[in-house]
């Protein structure tokens, strides 16, 4: 039998590899275009859904220019918390559930250690409070559903903090990354191979655990020290890497304050769903493998 999997926000970095992944047989994938579903029309998502008998959504979908959200603040809460509501309530009525993404920054980071999935949440920013709405909305919109929160999402596409590095790497002779801010790298790949873990369970089985989960590759890290294993990476691939200085936050000033602690606990991911996540180098390896190509013989 198939089972169709409706994947919105299909064109980022997590519904690419979403879109890219080897799906069980007999699963598709419905990915429409921006373009072609405007999911911040409440009756364009009703309608859409309502077209066939998807077996699960996944929301990957959000505005997620973090900076320029303190500004666009009604564009961010369009896309981050109204948009949810409206596919909570469709997918509640179609009887599906939903995975929806999240992020980090609904946590103000100033905590130690990973945050639990029942931490406090102290968003600081627009986006990090707009995110928050839309969890709420999705929690209180469909009871079948999976809040997957992330953090420092990279991947081989469109535009993230490995390719950033690279590019900047072939323009300077050095690069200066901040060295106060903590989290841990995910793999969008990674990202979306549990995400259709997550989903194809609560399709498959009514009694599958419900709730919010944090999804990040193990261990954690700085962005400076993030930037120097990329750098180190692109070297043994015969790549040009230069020399990286640390700076603290308070050098390089934003709109948006993004949190110092983004360390997240997988815990409830590994208990609910068996899915361990493996270390954001061996991650990061395999991106930089696909953008450049295998590490040259020692």
């Amino acid at each position: 039998m198939t089972r169709a999997i409706l994947v919105l926000g299909g064109g980022g970095q997590v519904g690419t590899e979403l879109r890219d992944l080897a799906w069980p047989e007999g699963v598709t994938v419905h990915a429409p275009a921006r373009d072609a579903l405007d999911i911040t029309d409440e009756a364009a998502v009703a309608a859409a859904i309502a077209e066939r008998p998807y077996a699960a959504a996944i929301n990957t979908a959000a505005y997620t220019a973090v900076d320029k959200a303190e500004s666009e603040i009604g564009a961010a809460w369009r896309l981050n918390a109204l948009a949810p509501a409206y596919i909570a309530a469709a997918t509640a009525r179609a009887g599906i559930p939903l995975v929806q993404v999240s992020t980090d920054y609904v946590f103000d980071g100033s905590g130690t250690g990973a945050y639990a999935t029942d931490a406090p949440i102290r968003p600081t920013s627009v986006y990090g409070a707009s995110k928050a709405a839309g969890e709420l909305a999705v929690r209180t919109g469909n009871p079948r559903h999976a809040v997957v929160r992330t953090a420092w999402v990279v991947s081989p596409h469109r535009g993230n903090f490995v390719k950033t590095m690279l590019r900047l790497a072939g323009e300077r002779d050095g690069l200066t990354v901040v060295d106060d801010q903590h989290g841990c790298p995910t793999s969008a790949a990674d990202l979306a191979a549990a995400l259709a873990t997550i989903a194809l369970r609560l399709a498959d089985d009514p009694s599958s655990p419900t709730g919010t989960y944090h999804c990040v590759n193990a261990g954690a890290t700085t962005w400076c020290a993030f930037a120097r294993a990329i750098m180190a990476g692109a070297r043994a691939r015969g790549a040009r890497g230069v020399p990286v200085e640390p700076i603290p936050t308070a050098a390089y000033p934003t709109p948006a304050r993004r949190p110092a602690n983004s360390e997240l606990s997988t815990e409830t991911l590994t208990r609910d769903f068996g899915i361990a996540p493996r270390p954001w180098q061996a991650a990061l390896d395999d991106i930089l493998d696909r953008l450049i190509g295998p590490a040259k013989p020692a």
